[in-house]
This record gives C-alpha cells, structure tokens and sequence, in this order.
C-alpha cells in the first residue's frame, strides 16, 4: 500500500525519482562521504522547492522518515527505508549587490556564491572547504576562516524558505516564524527542509592568507608559539593548525610528500602587514618545509586548508576546548603523530564567534577558545578499532581543558552517537531546542541528522 501512496503523491516531481534496483538509483545517492552507506526506500532528485513539498507530503503519507542530501558531507545517519530528498539540481544563487545579499538555493555549494559575489567586491561566509554545501553548513553554525572577524555563516541569515514537517512551504523570519528562524540556525534541520536561503555578505575581494607547513617535530613549539600569539590577535585574523601525514601522492608538493607536518593555516582580511606582526613568532618557531601566505582574491579561500575534495570514508569527532596552556600542547604531540591514522586540527575561536549576534540562534559553545576536530585517514570501509581508540585516547586526555562541548557541523561518520549531538548545545540551548522540535516535528520526521528528539508524549 505505501508503493501506491509514494507513487500516487510522487507523480508530479519534476526530478528523478528512484527506488531501489532502478538505473541511477546508485549514483543519485552518492555524495562524499562514504563510511555511511545508505539503502533509502526513495529518492526523490528535488529540482526545487515543489519537489520537496510532494517529497515531504508522500513521506508523511506513506509513514517515512525523511533525509536530505546536497553534497552528501557530514553523514551520520544512513536513510534506510526513508525517503531521501537530494537537492544539488536546485543550485541556484542570486546576488544582489545593492542589498549586499545572496539567495541560495538548497543544493548550491559556496564555490558558486563566492563565484557570483566576487565581482561585486563581496563575500559570503563560506567554510574551509567551499565544496560543501551553503546551506547545509549553514544551518549547521558554520564555522569558517573568515569567522573571528565576522561571526557564524549562521549569524548571517536574513531569510530561510522551509518546508515544514506537515508539507507546508513557509517564509521563515525573525518576524514571522521567530522560534523556527532561531532553531534552523544552528540547529541543523531538524525542525524542516530549507529550499533556500537569504544571508548578508561582506565587502571583501581579496585575503591575505595561506599555509606554512613546519616539520612534525617541530610541532611542540609551533604549537606554543601559537597558543602566544592567537588568543590576542586582531579579529580579523584567523588561525588553524593540522597536524597530519601527508599522502605520498604526485599531487601533493615534493616538500611535504609522505611527511608527517604542522600545517599552520592563515587567514586574515586586514592589511597584511598586522597580519605578518601576529604571525611572526610562529615564523620563528621553525622552519618551514614550504610556505604559500600570500593575496589572493576570496574565491582562492579554499586553498588555505586545501581540505579533501574526493569522496572518502570520513570519520570525525570534536571537542570545544575552554582554555589552552602548556599541558594542552603536550597531549596534543603525545597523541597526534606519524604512526596515527588520524588529522589533528585546532581551530582558535573568540572574537566575532564569541559574540551573539542582534537576532540569537542556536549556535552553541560561542565561549570556547578553540576547537579540535579529529578525522580518520581514509580506509574502505572506515577506521580500524585501534585507530578510533588512539583517536578517542585524545579526546580523553583533553577533557580537563573542556566542558565535554562540540561542534555539530565536525561531527561526520557512524561512530556520532547521540550523546555527541547533544554535546553540541548548552543546556538552555538544547531545551529550546527539543520544544521547538516537538512543536514542528513531534513525529521526528526529520530525523535523518544530526537529531534533536522531540519530548515523548
């Protein structure tokens, strides 16, 4: 009976719409990242916002749960037996240079609005890696390097057009859905499906930043020169450190191939010389095995950490640290080496991402001085058990400089437990959070996520 609901409700989608064994049902669900591997009863190739009203409505119809993919970053929870929304033919970006905005459609990926942005002389907030979908990211905080200066991508929404659980297409602002606008913002989808987006941009065409990539052994005093120098840099500097083992790959510069290094990342959208100022004892730290600080135009932004951009089976953790001093730095070399199958990345927050902005949201753990993700190299079929305990012996060791506090949108593979998304919210946050939820989704429809449980009956 529910193959005749999902048909019937289906009929009119302008996308594909595939079931399991049919040609391109496969392809339809690939995405990045590959340690989740997903068997949904549908997938509906959502065009537009149409598509995912029909998709939503046959779900409900037929007793499915619902998922939602772009690019396919970030799975946690495979969509067996639901119904799996795919966005990336609705890719569309507007920008408006006057109001300095841009309208972003589910499935575009930041390497598009910062494509259309540019020569406006703006910028979106866009993370990292810009391949990953804007929205998505968005709804998730979204932490990028132009953050200290600026805030969360999330801080940044104007307008979000949602598709709530009950197959309703709403307008959702500060003025019209308040409680929907602050959870979206932070707190992933899980209150419903965003067709597209309105979010501010910055005046900004050109970044001073790149990497300086320093022996492994030098880590420990990379390391403590930068634990001196960011907590009191200007916010529009942004720092990073990875501490990895390159792939011995022809792709990857002779320099660094097959070695295990400290990827110090800088971005600053000052004047370069401030940044120089800041930078400078990390300079003195080490020497570096090679060194790419320099201007470029904001669309290069995603050289600065050259993050994957092939399908891999990632597997990643966070942690929020509240303070860093000496002893944080020798857990991190005791843990993180050449022999771990596993990147270490500190991220230094504060500045704009401590401050809430004038409409709050949901993002949490704004308090935190720095955050660190872990990621397994890549193995067909994920970690191995003694990678994840080396990985998880880390975390262990960092706890005394936390309050156990994570980052949603760092959060990717089946290892994610729901303890692990409910350390992405303070208390209050998260009990707002589960309220709004049982308002708008007391079914948990949308569960196929990073998910926030509604309260039982």
């Amino acid at each position: 009976m529910s193959a005749l609901i999902l048909a019937d409700a289906l009929a009119g989608v302008a996308g594909p719409v595939l079931h399991p064994g049919d040609d391109g049902y496969a392809a339809e669900l690939a995405g990045f990242d590959l340690a989740v591997p997903q068997h949904p009863a549908v997938v509906v190739g959502a065009t537009g916002a149409a598509d995912v009203v029909a998709g939503v409505r046959a779900a409900r119809a037929a007793g499915l749960a619902v998922g939602v993919q772009a690019t396919g970053h970030g799975i946690t929870v495979p969509a067996d037996d639901a119904l799996l929304l795919t966005t990336r033919r609705a890719a569309g970006v507007r920008v408006d240079p006057v109001g300095r905005t841009a309208w972003i459609a589910a499935g575009a990926v930041w390497t598009s609005v910062l494509h259309e942005a540019a020569p406006y002389g703006l910028a979106p907030l866009a993370g990292s890696a810009p391949a990953v979908g804007a929205v998505s990211y968005t709804l998730g905080g979204g932490l990028g390097v132009l953050g200290r200066r600026y805030g969360w991508s999330a801080d940044h929404v104007r307008r979000l057009d949602v598709v709530t659980a009950d197959g309703e297409l709403r307008v959702v602002t500060a003025e019209s859905h308040p409680d929907l606008f602050w959870a979206l913002r932070g707190g992933g989808g899980n209150v419903g499906v965003v067709t597209a987006m309105q979010v501010g941009l910055v005046e900004l065409a050109e970044l001073y930043g790149g990497g300086l990539f320093f022996p492994g052994e030098a880590a420990g005093d990379v390391l403590t020169a930068l634990l001196a120098v960011a907590p009191q840099a200007p916010d529009e500097v942004s720092l990073s450190v990875a501490l990895m083992t390159f792939p011995d790959l022809p792709v990857v510069p002779p320099a660094l191939r097959g070695r295990f290094c400290a990827h110090v990342r800088v971005t600053s959208c000052g004047e370069p010389a401030t940044c120089e100022d800041v930078i400078a004892p990390v300079r003195r730290a080490a020497t570096p095995r090679l060194d790419t600080v320099r201007t470029m135009p904001v669309t290069a932004v995603g050289t600065i950490h050259n993050d994957p951009a092939t399908p891999r089976a990632t597997n990643s953790r966070s942690l929020v640290l509240h303070r860093l001093d000496a002893g944080t730095v020798e857990a991190l070399v005791r843990h993180a080496g050449p022999r771990n199958a596993f990147v270490v990345e500190l991220r230094f927050l504060g500045g704009a991402l401590a401050r809430e902005p004038a409409v709050p949201n949901a993002v949490g753990h704004r308090g935190g001085a720095a955050t660190v993700y872990t990621a397994a190299y890549p193995h067909p079929t994920g970690p191995t058990e003694a990678d994840a305990a080396a990985e998880q012996a880390l975390l262990d060791e960092l706890a005394p400089w936390s309050d156990g506090g994570a980052l949603v949108n760092f959060l990717a593979g089946p290892r994610v437990r729901p303890a692990d998304v409910r350390a992405g919210y303070e208390d209050d946050r998260w009990e707002r959070l589960v309220e709004i939820k049982t308002a708008w989704d007391p079914d948990n429809v949308f569960r196929i996520n990073h998910n926030v449980p509604p309260r039982s009956p």
